[in-house]
């Protein structure tokens, strides 16, 4: 859940989807999902902070998509038109 559910604010659908592409993607590559709590009161807090950090294998420009996906504020993150835009091959 991104953090303005786990926060129970009104949302907007578009930015919560992009919250959960970041998820399902950083999931894909690092076999795990970025945020862990001990209990569910736990894994919120963590959400709502947005601290999380990348297994050694992941490249510079995926981290980069990752923090853009992973943004705390929806305003913040990336939109879907500019996720389409992102080109990861050098």
């Amino acid at each position: 859940m991104p953090p303005e559910i786990v926060s129970k604010v009104s949302y907007y659908g578009k930015p919560a989807d992009i919250w959960a592409l970041g998820i399902l993607l950083y999931k894909m590559l690092a076999g795990y999902f970025p945020f862990k709590g001990r209990n569910d009161r736990d894994l919120f807090r963590k959400i709502k902070q947005g601290n999380f950090s990348f297994p050694k294998n992941i490249s510079d420009d995926l981290k980069e998509l990752l923090r853009s996906l992973l943004k705390v504020a929806p305003s913040e993150r990336i939109t879907a038109k500019e996720v389409k835009k992102v080109s990861l091959i050098n």
